[in-house]
């Protein structure tokens, strides 16, 4: 992990396409700014981790029709 410390109005660039912009510190909270491409999603870590457990859950349930399927087609 690369740790970088900055102030606010400082930037971090990341690539040629992702700039993330320090825009304001209060106490323990950052708020930061990000300029990305529309195609880059961009979600809070727990966020993203509630993505990937859904379409984990979702893909289960497709082997799962397809194993029924299967089946039918066997009888």
């Amino acid at each position: 992990m690369l740790v970088l410390t900055r102030k606010t109005g400082e930037a971090i660039q990341i690539g040629d396409d992702i700039e993330i912009t320090v825009v304001s510190v209060k106490g323990d909270q950052i708020k930061l700014g990000i300029n990305a491409p529309k195609h880059v999603d961009i979600h809070r870590k727990e966020v993203y981790l509630a993505i990937q457990e859904e379409n984990e859950q979702a893909s289960t349930g497709v082997e799962d029709i397809f194993s029924l399927l299967g089946k039918i087609k066997e009888s």
